[in-house]
């Protein structure tokens, strides 16, 4: 059985939304490259479709979530679990400070796109930072 992460990064599954890739991108960035070794992430169709096992990590791991617009899938189907995310991030509050960085296209997100994931994905990795140094 695979290691339990220390923190659950729940990205927006805007298909075909630029800001949701964007999100989507930054939570990769997180798990992959930023720290790999305390946050991992789950699919946000198997958290809503009710899978027992995504639901049951999202309980258990402090969440964080990662939305690309205003409906805050993410943000609400972790709270639909019965448990409020340790923090939430809007991909569009990044964009407000960064706006000169235009993402290219969905499937294609160009340098620009890639920068702007990786000031979010910094901005979680903090968050991590803090959720561990909590906990410690």
């Amino acid at each position: 059985m695979p290691k339990k992460p220390r923190v659950l990064i729940v990205p927006c599954s805007g298909i075909g939304k630029a800001l949701g890739s964007v999100g989507r991108e930054a939570a990769y960035q997180v798990v992959e490259e930023l720290r790999p070794d305390v946050s991992d992430t789950v699919c946000l169709s198997l958290l809503t479709m009710g899978d027992p096992e995504t639901q049951e990590l999202v309980r258990t791991c402090p969440t964080i979530t990662i939305d690309g617009c205003a409906k805050a899938c993410a943000f609400k189907n972790v709270q639909s679990t019965g448990v409020e995310p340790a923090a939430d991030f809007q991909v569009a509050d990044t964009f407000r400070e960064h706006r000169d960085l235009k993402v290219r296209q969905v499937i294609d997100l160009g340098e620009p796109g890639r920068e702007l994931a990786r000031h979010l994905a910094d901005k979680v990795a903090q968050a991590v930072d803090g959720i561990i140094g909590a906990e410690d």
